[in-house]
Protein backbone atom coordinates (compact mmCIF):
# COMPACT_ATOMS: atom_id res chain seq x y z
CA UNK A 1 0.00 0.00 0.00
CA UNK A 2 2.75 2.47 0.95
CA UNK A 3 5.71 3.29 -1.25
CA UNK A 4 7.54 5.70 1.04
CA UNK A 5 11.26 5.42 1.78
CA UNK A 6 11.65 2.86 4.64
CA UNK A 7 14.31 4.87 6.47
CA UNK A 8 12.03 7.82 7.27
CA UNK A 9 10.51 7.99 10.78
CA UNK A 10 6.84 8.05 9.80
CA UNK A 11 6.91 5.58 6.94
CA UNK A 12 3.65 3.60 7.09
CA UNK A 13 1.74 6.41 8.80
CA UNK A 14 -1.33 7.64 6.92
CA UNK A 15 -2.49 11.23 7.34
CA UNK A 16 -5.68 12.58 5.80
CA UNK A 17 -5.89 16.35 5.72
CA UNK A 18 -8.76 18.71 5.06
CA UNK A 19 -6.73 21.89 4.87
CA UNK A 20 -6.15 25.08 2.95
CA UNK A 21 -4.01 28.23 3.11
CA UNK A 22 -0.82 27.75 5.23
CA UNK A 23 -1.39 26.54 8.80
CA UNK A 24 -2.98 23.15 8.15
CA UNK A 25 -0.88 22.40 5.05
CA UNK A 26 2.30 23.12 7.04
CA UNK A 27 1.37 20.44 9.58
CA UNK A 28 0.82 17.92 6.80
CA UNK A 29 4.02 18.92 5.04
CA UNK A 30 6.08 18.30 8.19
CA UNK A 31 4.59 14.82 8.64
CA UNK A 32 4.94 14.13 4.91
CA UNK A 33 8.60 15.17 4.86
CA UNK A 34 9.14 12.78 7.77
CA UNK A 35 7.79 9.93 5.65
CA UNK A 36 4.05 9.82 6.26
CA UNK A 37 1.66 9.22 3.39
CA UNK A 38 -0.33 12.46 3.46
CA UNK A 39 -3.56 12.56 1.46
CA UNK A 40 -4.95 16.02 0.81
CA UNK A 41 -8.73 15.86 0.35
CA UNK A 42 -9.68 18.79 -1.88
CA UNK A 43 -13.24 20.03 -2.49
CA UNK A 44 -14.81 19.96 -5.93
CA UNK A 45 -18.32 20.83 -7.07
CA UNK A 46 -20.55 23.76 -6.07
CA UNK A 47 -18.08 26.25 -7.55
CA UNK A 48 -15.07 24.82 -5.74
CA UNK A 49 -11.97 23.77 -7.63
CA UNK A 50 -9.66 22.32 -5.00
CA UNK A 51 -7.63 24.19 -2.41
CA UNK A 52 -8.25 27.87 -3.16
CA UNK A 53 -4.55 28.64 -2.66
CA UNK A 54 -3.91 26.96 -6.02
CA UNK A 55 -5.26 30.15 -7.62
CA UNK A 56 -3.88 32.84 -5.29
CA UNK A 57 -1.88 35.73 -6.72
CA UNK A 58 0.72 38.06 -5.24
CA UNK A 59 2.01 37.18 -1.78
CA UNK A 60 -0.13 34.02 -1.78
CA UNK A 61 1.30 32.59 -4.98
CA UNK A 62 3.88 30.54 -3.10
CA UNK A 63 1.48 28.98 -0.58
CA UNK A 64 0.37 25.90 -2.48
CA UNK A 65 3.72 24.84 -3.99
CA UNK A 66 5.60 25.40 -0.73
CA UNK A 67 3.34 23.63 1.75
CA UNK A 68 1.88 20.77 -0.28
CA UNK A 69 4.86 18.75 -1.45
CA UNK A 70 5.11 15.04 -0.61
CA UNK A 71 1.30 14.80 -0.63
CA UNK A 72 -1.33 13.03 -2.69
CA UNK A 73 -4.46 14.83 -3.89
CA UNK A 74 -7.91 13.27 -3.63
CA UNK A 75 -10.64 15.49 -5.11
CA UNK A 76 -14.12 14.81 -3.72
CA UNK A 77 -17.47 16.57 -3.48
CA UNK A 78 -18.06 16.29 0.26
CA UNK A 79 -21.52 17.82 -0.12
CA UNK A 80 -22.79 14.60 -1.71
CA UNK A 81 -23.47 11.36 0.21
CA UNK A 82 -21.13 9.49 -2.12
CA UNK A 83 -18.28 11.93 -1.63
CA UNK A 84 -18.69 11.93 2.12
CA UNK A 85 -18.82 8.11 2.17
CA UNK A 86 -15.53 7.96 0.24
CA UNK A 87 -13.95 10.36 2.75
CA UNK A 88 -15.18 8.22 5.66
CA UNK A 89 -13.78 5.06 4.05
CA UNK A 90 -10.44 6.81 3.70
CA UNK A 91 -10.49 8.09 7.29
CA UNK A 92 -11.12 4.55 8.51
CA UNK A 93 -7.63 3.70 7.18
CA UNK A 94 -5.94 6.79 8.66
CA UNK A 95 -3.75 7.34 11.70
CA UNK A 96 -4.13 11.13 11.70
CA UNK A 97 -6.75 13.56 10.41
CA UNK A 98 -5.79 17.23 10.16
CA UNK A 99 -8.06 20.21 9.45
CA UNK A 100 -7.96 23.99 9.63
CA UNK A 101 -11.41 25.21 8.63
CA UNK A 102 -13.64 27.63 10.52
CA UNK A 103 -15.22 26.28 13.72
CA UNK A 104 -18.29 24.25 12.87
CA UNK A 105 -17.32 23.43 9.27
CA UNK A 106 -16.16 19.89 9.96
CA UNK A 107 -19.13 19.29 12.28
CA UNK A 108 -21.55 20.23 9.48
CA UNK A 109 -19.85 17.66 7.26
CA UNK A 110 -19.99 15.03 9.99
CA UNK A 111 -16.20 14.91 9.96
CA UNK A 112 -15.53 16.37 13.41
CA UNK A 113 -13.60 14.47 16.06
CA UNK A 114 -16.63 13.31 18.05
CA UNK A 115 -18.06 11.61 14.98
CA UNK A 116 -14.81 10.17 13.70
CA UNK A 117 -13.49 8.73 16.96
CA UNK A 118 -16.49 6.39 16.99
CA UNK A 119 -15.43 5.19 13.55
CA UNK A 120 -11.75 4.92 14.48
CA UNK A 121 -10.89 5.08 18.23
CA UNK A 122 -7.15 5.11 17.44
CA UNK A 123 -7.50 8.24 15.31
CA UNK A 124 -5.50 11.34 16.15
CA UNK A 125 -7.41 14.45 15.10
CA UNK A 126 -5.50 17.73 14.71
CA UNK A 127 -7.51 20.96 14.59
CA UNK A 128 -5.75 24.18 13.61
CA UNK A 129 -7.77 27.20 14.68
CA UNK A 130 -7.56 30.92 15.23
CA UNK A 131 -7.94 30.62 19.01
CA UNK A 132 -7.93 27.83 21.54
CA UNK A 133 -11.22 27.44 23.49
CA UNK A 134 -12.14 30.64 25.32
CA UNK A 135 -13.85 34.02 24.86
CA UNK A 136 -12.21 34.68 21.47
CA UNK A 137 -12.78 31.29 19.85
CA UNK A 138 -15.77 32.47 17.80
CA UNK A 139 -13.67 35.11 16.02
CA UNK A 140 -12.21 34.66 12.56
CA UNK A 141 -8.42 34.89 12.76
CA UNK A 142 -5.72 35.47 10.18
CA UNK A 143 -1.97 35.69 10.67
CA UNK A 144 -2.13 39.48 10.44
CA UNK A 145 -5.06 39.66 12.87
CA UNK A 146 -3.19 37.84 15.63
CA UNK A 147 0.03 39.73 14.92
CA UNK A 148 -1.86 42.95 15.59
CA UNK A 149 -3.71 41.78 18.70
CA UNK A 150 -0.85 39.67 20.03
CA UNK A 151 1.93 42.26 20.22
CA UNK A 152 4.06 41.10 17.28
CA UNK A 153 3.13 43.98 14.96
CA UNK A 154 3.78 46.44 17.80
CA UNK A 155 7.21 44.95 18.47
CA UNK A 156 8.18 44.75 14.78
CA UNK A 157 7.28 48.27 13.69
CA UNK A 158 8.65 51.60 14.75
CA UNK A 159 6.87 53.36 17.64
CA UNK A 160 3.38 54.31 16.52
CA UNK A 161 3.70 52.32 13.30
CA UNK A 162 2.76 48.66 13.90
CA UNK A 163 4.04 46.39 11.15
CA UNK A 164 3.29 42.75 10.41
CA UNK A 165 6.27 40.41 10.17
CA UNK A 166 7.52 39.70 6.66
CA UNK A 167 6.26 36.12 6.46
CA UNK A 168 3.37 33.96 7.70
CA UNK A 169 5.07 33.30 11.03
CA UNK A 170 1.99 32.24 13.01
CA UNK A 171 0.49 30.13 10.25
CA UNK A 172 3.76 28.27 9.76
CA UNK A 173 4.57 27.89 13.45
CA UNK A 174 0.96 27.00 14.24
CA UNK A 175 1.24 24.16 11.74
CA UNK A 176 4.53 23.08 13.29
CA UNK A 177 2.93 22.96 16.73
CA UNK A 178 0.05 20.98 15.25
CA UNK A 179 2.56 18.46 13.91
CA UNK A 180 4.34 18.42 17.28
CA UNK A 181 1.03 17.72 18.99
CA UNK A 182 0.33 14.90 16.52
CA UNK A 183 3.74 13.40 17.27
CA UNK A 184 3.08 13.56 21.01
CA UNK A 185 -0.34 11.93 20.51
CA UNK A 186 1.21 9.19 18.38
CA UNK A 187 3.73 8.49 21.14
CA UNK A 188 0.94 8.35 23.73
CA UNK A 189 -1.11 6.04 21.50
CA UNK A 190 1.76 3.57 21.64
CA UNK A 191 1.12 3.36 25.40
CA UNK A 192 -2.66 3.59 25.55
CA UNK A 193 -3.87 2.31 22.17
CA UNK A 194 -6.19 5.31 21.95
CA UNK A 195 -6.20 8.39 19.78
CA UNK A 196 -7.07 11.92 20.87
CA UNK A 197 -7.82 15.42 19.64
CA UNK A 198 -4.93 17.90 19.29
CA UNK A 199 -5.52 21.64 18.96
CA UNK A 200 -3.17 24.37 17.78
CA UNK A 201 -4.06 28.03 17.36
CA UNK A 202 -2.73 31.19 15.72
CA UNK A 203 -3.32 33.56 18.62
CA UNK A 204 -1.73 31.37 21.26
CA UNK A 205 1.19 30.77 18.91
CA UNK A 206 1.70 34.50 18.54
CA UNK A 207 1.54 34.99 22.31
CA UNK A 208 4.20 32.28 22.66
CA UNK A 209 6.41 34.34 20.33
CA UNK A 210 5.79 37.37 22.55
CA UNK A 211 6.55 35.52 25.78
CA UNK A 212 10.13 36.78 26.05
CA UNK A 213 8.89 40.38 25.95
CA UNK A 214 6.09 39.63 28.40
CA UNK A 215 8.65 38.14 30.78
CA UNK A 216 10.97 41.08 30.17
CA UNK A 217 8.23 43.32 31.57
CA UNK A 218 7.54 40.91 34.44
CA UNK A 219 11.24 40.92 35.40
CA UNK A 220 12.11 44.60 34.84
CA UNK A 221 8.77 46.34 35.37
CA UNK A 222 9.45 48.34 32.20
CA UNK A 223 7.38 48.01 29.05
CA UNK A 224 9.46 46.61 26.17
CA UNK A 225 10.08 49.05 23.34
CA UNK A 226 9.45 48.04 19.71
CA UNK A 227 12.50 46.37 18.23
CA UNK A 228 13.56 49.37 16.07
CA UNK A 229 13.53 51.57 19.19
CA UNK A 230 14.83 49.08 21.75
CA UNK A 231 17.92 49.52 23.84
CA UNK A 232 20.03 46.73 22.40
CA UNK A 233 21.73 44.32 24.75
CA UNK A 234 24.89 44.77 22.67
CA UNK A 235 26.90 47.86 21.82
CA UNK A 236 27.30 47.12 18.11
CA UNK A 237 24.38 45.23 16.61
CA UNK A 238 23.12 47.21 13.68
CA UNK A 239 22.81 47.84 9.95
CA UNK A 240 25.51 50.05 8.43
CA UNK A 241 25.30 51.98 5.17
CA UNK A 242 28.66 51.62 3.44
CA UNK A 243 30.41 52.30 0.13
CA UNK A 244 28.16 52.66 -2.94
CA UNK A 245 25.10 52.96 -0.67
CA UNK A 246 25.24 49.24 0.13
CA UNK A 247 24.01 47.95 3.49
CA UNK A 248 25.39 45.27 5.80
CA UNK A 249 24.54 44.06 9.30
CA UNK A 250 27.51 43.98 11.69
CA UNK A 251 27.67 42.74 15.28
CA UNK A 252 30.29 42.95 18.02
CA UNK A 253 28.74 41.23 21.03
CA UNK A 254 31.56 40.51 23.47
CA UNK A 255 34.57 42.29 24.91
CA UNK A 256 36.95 39.92 23.16
CA UNK A 257 35.16 40.56 19.88
CA UNK A 258 35.54 44.32 20.45
CA UNK A 259 39.30 43.94 20.72
CA UNK A 260 39.38 41.81 17.59
CA UNK A 261 37.22 44.33 15.72
CA UNK A 262 39.37 47.32 16.72
CA UNK A 263 42.58 45.49 15.79
CA UNK A 264 41.19 44.39 12.41
CA UNK A 265 40.29 47.95 11.39
CA UNK A 266 43.07 49.85 13.19
CA UNK A 267 40.79 51.57 15.69
CA UNK A 268 43.46 51.84 18.39
CA UNK A 269 41.93 55.02 19.85
CA UNK A 270 38.55 53.34 20.40
CA UNK A 271 40.19 50.22 21.81
CA UNK A 272 42.05 52.36 24.34
CA UNK A 273 38.99 54.34 25.41
CA UNK A 274 38.03 53.11 28.88
CA UNK A 275 34.40 54.10 28.29
CA UNK A 276 34.17 51.44 25.57
CA UNK A 277 36.10 48.67 27.29
CA UNK A 278 33.00 46.65 28.29
CA UNK A 279 29.85 45.77 26.37
CA UNK A 280 27.68 47.66 28.85
CA UNK A 281 29.95 50.65 28.42
CA UNK A 282 29.52 50.50 24.68
CA UNK A 283 25.74 50.26 25.11
CA UNK A 284 25.75 53.30 27.40
CA UNK A 285 27.92 55.28 24.98
CA UNK A 286 26.18 54.30 21.74
CA UNK A 287 24.95 57.86 21.17
CA UNK A 288 28.43 59.16 20.36
CA UNK A 289 30.18 55.88 19.50
CA UNK A 290 27.91 54.80 16.64
CA UNK A 291 28.26 57.96 14.51
CA UNK A 292 32.04 57.54 14.69
CA UNK A 293 31.84 53.90 13.62
CA UNK A 294 29.36 54.67 10.84
CA UNK A 295 31.65 57.38 9.46
CA UNK A 296 34.75 55.19 9.58
CA UNK A 297 33.12 52.07 8.12
CA UNK A 298 31.17 53.76 5.30
CA UNK A 299 34.38 54.10 3.19
CA UNK A 300 34.62 50.29 2.93
CA UNK A 301 32.68 48.08 0.55
CA UNK A 302 30.18 45.59 1.87
CA UNK A 303 32.27 42.77 0.39
CA UNK A 304 35.42 43.97 2.16
CA UNK A 305 33.59 44.26 5.49
CA UNK A 306 32.05 40.81 5.05
CA UNK A 307 35.39 39.18 4.25
CA UNK A 308 37.09 40.89 7.21
CA UNK A 309 34.35 39.96 9.66
CA UNK A 310 34.31 36.37 8.35
CA UNK A 311 38.09 36.08 8.65
CA UNK A 312 37.95 37.35 12.24
CA UNK A 313 34.99 35.13 13.24
CA UNK A 314 32.73 38.12 13.84
CA UNK A 315 28.98 38.01 13.06
CA UNK A 316 27.85 39.78 9.89
CA UNK A 317 25.11 39.49 7.30
CA UNK A 318 24.38 40.85 3.87
CA UNK A 319 20.90 42.33 3.43
CA UNK A 320 19.39 39.67 1.19
CA UNK A 321 16.10 39.56 -0.71
CA UNK A 322 14.07 36.32 -0.76
CA UNK A 323 14.52 35.71 -4.49
CA UNK A 324 18.30 35.88 -4.09
CA UNK A 325 18.22 32.88 -1.75
CA UNK A 326 17.38 30.57 -4.66
CA UNK A 327 20.97 31.11 -5.82
CA UNK A 328 22.56 31.09 -2.36
CA UNK A 329 25.78 29.06 -2.61
CA UNK A 330 25.46 27.54 0.86
CA UNK A 331 21.85 26.44 0.38
CA UNK A 332 22.63 24.94 -3.00
CA UNK A 333 25.83 23.19 -1.90
CA UNK A 334 24.42 21.89 1.39
CA UNK A 335 21.22 20.44 -0.04
CA UNK A 336 18.87 22.99 1.48
CA UNK A 337 17.07 23.45 -1.83
CA UNK A 338 15.53 20.66 -3.87
CA UNK A 339 14.00 20.51 -7.35
CA UNK A 340 10.23 20.20 -7.73
CA UNK A 341 7.75 20.28 -10.58
CA UNK A 342 4.90 22.73 -10.13
CA UNK A 343 1.34 21.57 -10.89
CA UNK A 344 1.51 23.52 -14.18
CA UNK A 345 4.59 21.57 -15.23
CA UNK A 346 7.27 24.19 -14.63
CA UNK A 347 10.48 23.20 -12.83
CA UNK A 348 11.81 25.16 -9.85
CA UNK A 349 13.46 24.73 -6.44
CA UNK A 350 11.82 24.45 -3.06
CA UNK A 351 13.10 24.89 0.49
CA UNK A 352 13.56 21.81 2.64
CA UNK A 353 12.92 21.62 6.38
CA UNK A 354 15.90 22.96 8.37
CA UNK A 355 16.81 19.65 9.99
CA UNK A 356 19.01 16.66 9.22
CA UNK A 357 18.33 13.10 10.33
CA UNK A 358 21.27 10.69 10.35
CA UNK A 359 23.23 13.11 8.19
CA UNK A 360 20.49 13.47 5.57
CA UNK A 361 18.10 16.26 4.65
CA UNK A 362 14.42 15.36 4.33
CA UNK A 363 13.85 15.56 0.60
CA UNK A 364 11.04 15.75 -1.93
CA UNK A 365 9.45 12.42 -2.87
CA UNK A 366 6.36 13.92 -4.50
CA UNK A 367 6.02 17.32 -6.12
CA UNK A 368 2.92 19.38 -5.21
CA UNK A 369 0.07 17.37 -6.72
CA UNK A 370 -2.31 18.31 -9.47
CA UNK A 371 -5.92 18.47 -8.32
CA UNK A 372 -7.25 14.92 -8.01
CA UNK A 373 -3.98 13.45 -9.28
CA UNK A 374 -4.29 10.40 -7.03
CA UNK A 375 -8.04 9.79 -7.22
CA UNK A 376 -7.75 6.57 -9.24
CA UNK A 377 -5.00 5.10 -7.05
CA UNK A 378 -6.59 5.91 -3.71
CA UNK A 379 -10.21 5.16 -4.55
CA UNK A 380 -9.29 1.81 -6.13
CA UNK A 381 -7.47 0.92 -2.92
CA UNK A 382 -10.70 1.70 -1.03
CA UNK A 383 -12.60 -0.78 -3.20
CA UNK A 384 -14.26 1.48 -5.77
CA UNK A 385 -14.76 0.32 -9.34
CA UNK A 386 -13.50 2.21 -12.37
CA UNK A 387 -17.00 3.52 -13.03
CA UNK A 388 -17.49 4.62 -9.43
CA UNK A 389 -14.10 6.36 -9.45
CA UNK A 390 -15.09 8.30 -12.55
CA UNK A 391 -18.35 9.39 -10.92
CA UNK A 392 -16.71 10.41 -7.65
CA UNK A 393 -14.04 12.39 -9.50
CA UNK A 394 -16.54 14.59 -11.38
CA UNK A 395 -17.85 17.76 -9.74
CA UNK A 396 -21.60 17.88 -9.35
Amino acid sequence: MHTETPSLPYTGLRVVEFTHMVMGPTCGMVLADLGAEVIKVEPIGHGRDGDATRQLLGSGAGFFPMFNRNKKSLALDLQTPEGKEAALRLIATADVVSENFKPGTMHKLGLDYDNLKALNPRLIYVSHKGFLPGPYEHRTALDEVVQMMGGLAYMTGRPGDPLRAGTSVNDIMGGLFGALGAMAALAQREKTGRGQEVQSALYENNVFLMAQHMMQFAVTGKAPAPMPARISAWGIYDIFKVKDEAQIFLAVVSDGAWTTFCDAFGFADLKADERLRTNNGRVTNREWMMPILRERLRVHSADMLASTFEAQGLPFAPITRPEELLDDPHLNASGGLAPITLPDGRETKTVLMPVMLDGQRLGVRLSPPKLGEHNAELLAELGYSTEEIAQLSQPS
